[in-house]
């Protein structure tokens, strides 16, 4: 059997969560395979080891704590050279013990909102980007006259005081110009709150004003790279396996539609719950449910190995 005949090596992470919301980063020892950069602790899957008991063993042998709780984050399927793994985290906030540098690597405990994605891995990026997204992604919907402009901005600063972190704004019937002076608007109120918001499309509004873009298919088969800085989210719209492939060159996360059918596109084809799955276990950033989501299939959407879900009409 060649090595890329060789079955995934399936690799778990902790990612470490303390009560002061920071998490727990490892540095790769000299002398191994990406020595000096930082990783989410954790190692190899034993044969007939189930994923939760790997991780144990791995935090106990590694850092000499107990982990006690824990729940799936993010599965990211990555390829080093001619070696495939498949890199499976975990959050967890309950452990016992000290966590010690038991073989000689680096700690350090550090805000996840603070952490620059080219001291890590690259297999280990998917993850931080997966820890910092919310479960939620709120589309604004596609018939608002741009002359509700004010009760639109009303409505968003609402928005992000209930506590929506990651908005896009898409208004199909507005002039890009009247999207960006709303962004410009809500600016003071997304800082405020921690909160991002996305243009649909729109790189050079996207640009000026120092905020995310929500890349449309058709982008991610025009650019050859990423076309905003890493303090800037960039999220993908895709449909299928390839698209899903460009965006984890191009983006942070995408969504991924029509899951269910929806009323927008009433004649597109579903995908269903387990197309979805299978679709999200080969992609390698945190993947949204779009079409015909509401706030109640969030907890489908995780099962399914996705971030969450993305919509419009059932979250407005």
């Amino acid at each position: 059997m060649s090595a890329t005949d060789a079955p995934a090596m399936h690799v778990m992470a902790g990612v470490m969560i303390d009560r002061q919301g920071r998490v727990l980063l490892a540095q790769r020892p000299p002398g191994k395979h990406l020595a000096g950069l930082w990783e989410f602790p954790g190692g190899k899957l034993e044969p007939g080891e189930s994923p939760m008991d790997g991780l144990v063993r791995e935090l106990r042998e590694e850092l000499g704590v107990e982990a006690v709780s824990a729940e799936p984050l993010i599965r990211v399927p990555w390829r080093y050279g001619e070696r495939d793994l498949l890199l499976d985290a975990w959050t967890i906030r309950g452990w016992q013990g000290l966590p010690t540098s038991l073989e000689g690597q680096a700690l350090q405990w550090t805000d996840p909102a603070q952490v620059d994605l080219s001291i890590l891995a690259p297999a280990d990026r998917p993850i931080l980007r997966a820890l910092q997204l919310p479960r939620r992604y709120p589309i604004t919907p596609g018939d608002v006259p741009a002359a509700a402009f004010e009760a639109w901005r009303a409505r968003l600063e609402a928005a992000l005081e209930a506590g929506e972190r990651l908005i896009m704004l898409r208004f199909p019937l507005w002039p890009e110009t009247r999207i960006r002076a709303l962004a410009a608007a809500l600016l003071p109120s997304a800082h405020r709150h921690g909160a991002a918001l996305l243009l649909s499309g729109d790189l050079v509004g996207a640009r000026e004003l120092g905020i995310g873009v929500q890349l449309k298919a058709h982008q991610l088969r025009e650019l050859s790279e990423r076309p905003l800085p890493p303090s800037q989210w960039v999220g993908a719209s895709c449909h299928d396996a390839a698209e899903l492939a460009l965006a984890a060159a191009l983006a942070d996360f995408a969504t991924l539609s029509p899951v269910a059918p929806t009323a927008s596109h009433p004649g597109a084809p579903a995908l269903g719950w387990p197309v979805f799955q299978s679709l999200v276990a080969s992609a390698s950033l945190p993947v949204y449910a779009l079409g015909g989501m509401g706030l109640t299939d969030e907890s489908a959407a995780r099962a399914a190995g996705g971030q969450g879900v993305a919509g419009i009409g059932g979250f407005w």
